[in-house]
């Protein structure tokens, strides 16, 4: 089995209270699609956290990994039965649940949603940064292409390996550092102008102003309830009989 191989399985669990300590079985379904002949069928058997040996049906026998397992596995080799047994789950077990997984999960995808934006490279041999960011995509094979005029560009694009989102999802940033120009005809050689992260004149002026006016509204609100105190500490009150 390749390393893209996938898994199903399923924990059986036996817990016995002496002390703390935990004895559980694993049963797994690695696979790299629906057909029989590509998935193998694995039962291993812990104690605690140490694997004490396991069924393979690629090896079509038990291997033990300590003193206990091997002499365990060497039982279990022995017995043509529970060799029988265990071969059998490849397509009594794993073959069926294979199946339902790809029914409901392993043949859909997810379209990516994709974020893009300017940047400032940290470092580089240009000024400027664009980030394009692509996440919760599924399944996990993509390709970012950068296009200029049409055409691929390949030189100075950073793309980073699949990453996983943890449920279930992908994401990949693709980053692609440039040179801002400008040509013209009244230019003599382009015009290369570095990108100002700060805001436009027109948004400052803009900002600028509403800040005035929220500033000159809150004088005049106080400036009227300091007259409206006065106005009210002035007043003499005359009881009517």
């Amino acid at each position: 089995m390749g390393p893209s191989a996938l898994g199903w399985l399923l924990v059986i669990i036996t817990v016995h209270s002496a002390g703390g300590f935990l004895s559980y079985g694993v049963d797994r379904c690695v696979f790299n699609s629906s057909e029989l002949k590509d998935i193998e069928f694995i039962r291993s058997n812990y104690y605690n956290k140490l694997e004490l040996y396991r069924f393979s049906s690629s090896l079509g026998r038990f291997v033990g990994y300590t003193e206990y397992g091997v002499k365990q596995a060497e039982y279990f080799n022995s017995d043509p039965s529970i060799i029988g047994a265990m071969k059998a789950q490849r397509e009594a077990y794993c073959l069926n649940n294979v199946g339902i997984d790809y029914q409901v999960a392993l043949d859909k995808s997810v379209a990516p949603t994709v974020s893009l934006f300017s940047s400032t490279p940290p470092a580089g041999h240009h000024p400027s940064m664009l980030v394009c960011r692509v996440y919760d995509f599924y399944p996990k094979t993509i390709k970012v292409h950068w296009l200029r005029d049409g055409q691929e560009v390949t030189s100075d694009v950073t793309t980073t390996d699949e990453m996983e989102d943890g449920d279930w999802y992908y994401q990949v940033h693709s980053t692609l550092e440039y040179t801002p120009r400008v040509e013209h005809a009244s230019l003599k050689e382009p015009l290369v102008t570095d990108w100002d992260p700060s805001m436009p004149d027109s948004d400052r002026n803009k900002l600028a102003i509403g800040a005035s006016g929220l500033i000159l509204g809150l004088i005049l609100s106080l400036a009227g309830f300091i007259y409206y105190k006065r106005k009210a500490r002035g007043r003499i009150l005359v009881p009517t009989s």
